[in-house]
């Protein structure tokens, strides 16, 4: 299984768009992995999770064939990892050569913000679909099952568990301490992969993003309690640029514990 991280970063970008802080500039003179877009993945080319607006940027940067991808699997909502509008990109006139519909899940507020951006769409080219916690989806490829988040009170907002040719992925961002009954279910499952959200850094923890703190909790907890096999891998990613670490610094942080610091463009593979 191939795990293609498209962006790294939190809402903002890195460097942040319209910021002069020093981390920023630090930055954009170092370039290469301390660029920062807003966050998004891409399993085997097939299987996209979240649609951010800096999707456009990726397919171009990383020469991505978008008109592969048949399942998209989208967080929640915000406007880093959804633009619901580059949507009706994929319909007649804007794309040709398509031979499949592009299945894009998500709870009440992603289907409600796709249909208000695209009305309804063409079926052989976009299908909106809902799911809700711990509801399973067979693409036919993957089984993903949609669990809590703890993140925006005001919105359903979800976390991946991904199972395909016999290995299993957690995508566990946006969200702060993981629910208590996101961790019942996960209990009676085994991952390959944690990917986790460190957006606060070394910043004190916030509730609805986690810090380095956070991270290594759960990634402890995984362990102690047999979820993370002992053969498992830690990823984590979407980071602000209020922590003032640039990559090479998180690696410092990070490489000591055998965790994987997420750059924009690494691949990561599972045998």
């Amino acid at each position: 299984m191939k795990i293609h991280f498209l962006g790294t970063a939190a809402a903002e970008g890195w460097p942040a768009m319209f910021c002069r802080c020093p981390y920023c500039a630090k930055a954009r003179e170092l370039g290469g992995k301390n660029i920062r877009t807003r966050s998004s993945a891409i399993i085997d080319d097939t299987l996209k999770i979240d649609f951010p607006p800096d999707t456009l940027h990726h397919v171009l940067r990383d020469h991505i064939d978008l008109g592969l991808v048949k399942d998209l699997f989208v967080t929640h909502t915000h406007s880093d990892h959804l633009r619901a509008e580059d949507l009706e990109m994929r319909l007649p006139v804007y794309a040709h050569g398509l031979d499949h519909p592009l299945r894009v899940y998500g709870h009440d507020a992603v289907v409600r913000k796709c249909r208000e951006a695209v009305g309804r769409p063409d079926a052989e080219r976009l299908i909106i679909q809902r799911i809700q916690p711990f509801e399973t989806v067979d693409t036919g490829t993957a089984l993903v099952t949609a669990l809590p988040a703890n993140h925006d009170p005001d919105e359903t907002c979800l976390l991946f568990y991904m199972e395909k040719d016999g290995k299993s992925i957690f995508y566990g961002h946006d969200t702060g301490l993981l629910p208590e009954e996101t961790w019942v279910w996960l209990t009676n499952h085994k991952l390959d992969l944690a990917i986790l959200d460190c957006t606060n850094g070394n910043l004190p923890f916030t509730g609805s993003h986690l810090n380095i703190e956070a991270v290594l909790a759960i990634r402890n907890r995984m362990q102690e309690e047999g979820i993370l096999r002992p053969e498992g891998k830690t990823v984590v990613t979407h980071f602000s640029h209020n922590i003032g670490l640039l990559h090479d610094e998180l690696r410092a942080i990070f490489d000591p514990e055998d965790i994987i610091v997420a750059y924009d463009g690494m691949m990561l593979y599972l045998n």
